[in-house]
């Protein structure tokens, strides 16, 4: 066999002819691709991409002057990773984009088999309602949209005192539409009636308390909005109480009340508080990552790229990439990936500094 020129041997005259009756039964050897098919660390195909929330809600503005959300069902710009242009995806197994309700505004009702997580950039009395409840939004507010449940959004009241909600969707859409499990339909009645009035899921689930019959319906959180006031004191208490965390600073997880695990099956969520002139040491794990900046400003090494950020900035860091964060004054960066499903699997693997 000759080499060509990327040094790879070239293949017989013989095996070449081989291969061409092979594909004609749809086959194909092993021996050609293993390689790339059990690689010795994680090979993203993703990369380390920044979306700059200023040109973002520029453009996601002007999206609302050329559609209405009637029209499009959900007035959303696509964050899509450069690395896998045309693929609606922000990492190799999530989906996420920006959503627009200017006032007076509602979208349609519908159901789909992805789960969905809402994290509030913007809003003054925008809300959403997820199985008969609404509850209203607040910037830095964390809302569920469990799989094959009704939801409709709205942007109630007029005027320019009013301003647009803006929010982050994160879907598993990737790994439904691979798994070829996608379903979706729309509300017989144009707009689902609500049977529960505002905080019952949180009274029921969310104090420590359970009704004493519960029996969990589904493997998501039966709490379906968790207030950013409530996350943002619980951070404050957990860096009065330390320690500081090498890598993360102070970082917690949402969870589920009814199990301890993850809110959603496969996309965990997290937030994390770097403290002012914060340098953290480097930190890498298998699950791709976005992450969201809910207050102050700072710096993200990504591999060998570093992404100046500040307040509703997006990032993503890709796979086993090692990650720094630094920050100028105190931040808080909320982030989601698919952890859960990883872990679930028994795969995930991380690696940060042993001192």
């Amino acid at each position: 066999m000759t080499s060509a020129l990327d040094g790879k041997p070239v293949p017989s005259a013989t095996r070449q002819e081989f291969y061409r009756r092979l594909r004609e039964k749809n086959a194909a050897p092993l021996w050609e691709v293993l390689a790339n098919l059990v690689t010795p660390q994680p090979k993203p195909r993703c990369v380390p991409a920044l979306w700059k929330y200023e040109d973002m809600r520029a453009l996601l503005m002007e999206s609302g002057g050329l559609i209405t959300a009637q029209e499009a069902e959900r007035r959303v710009l696509i964050l899509e990773n450069p690395g896998i242009p045309g693929m609606s995806q922000i990492t190799q197994s999530l989906y996420a984009g920006l959503q627009l309700v200017l006032p007076g505004e509602s979208a349609p009702t519908h159901r789909h088999t992805a789960s969905a997580l809402r994290f509030i950039l913007e809003s003054d009395a925008g809300f959403t309602a997820v199985d008969g409840e609404k509850t209203t939004m607040r910037p830095g507010d964390f809302i569920v949209t469990p799989s094959w449940t009704y939801h409709d959004h709205g942007n109630p009241g007029a005027g320019p005192a009013i301003r647009p909600v803006i929010w982050m969707d994160v879907l598993d859409l990737p790994i439904i539409n691979m798994l070829d499990a996608s379903f979706s339909d729309h509300h017989p009645q144009g707009t689902q009636p609500l049977t529960r009035p505002d905080g019952d899921a949180q009274a029921r689930y969310g104090a420590n308390l359970f009704p004493v019959d519960y029996e969990p319906s589904r493997n998501t959180t039966p709490v379906f909005s968790y207030p950013y006031a409530r996350s943002r004191e619980a951070l404050d208490r957990v860096q009065r109480g330390g320690p500081l965390h090498p890598c993360h600073g102070f970082k917690m997880r949402y969870v589920n009340p009814a199990t301890g695990g993850s809110p959603m099956p496969a996309i965990g969520t997290f937030l994390q508080l770097l403290p002012k002139g914060f340098a953290g040491s480097a930190h890498r794990s298998t699950d791709s990552t976005i992450f969201c900046v809910v207050e102050g400003s700072g710096r993200t090494r990504i591999g060998d790229t570093t992404f100046p950020w500040t307040q509703h900035d997006i990032f993503i860091a890709p796979s086993w990439m090692p990650v720094s964060h630094s920050s100028d004054s105190e931040a808080v960066l909320f982030s989601a990936s698919d952890r859960p499903l990883q872990q679930m699997l028994g795969f995930w693997r991380e690696e940060a500094p042993t001192s």
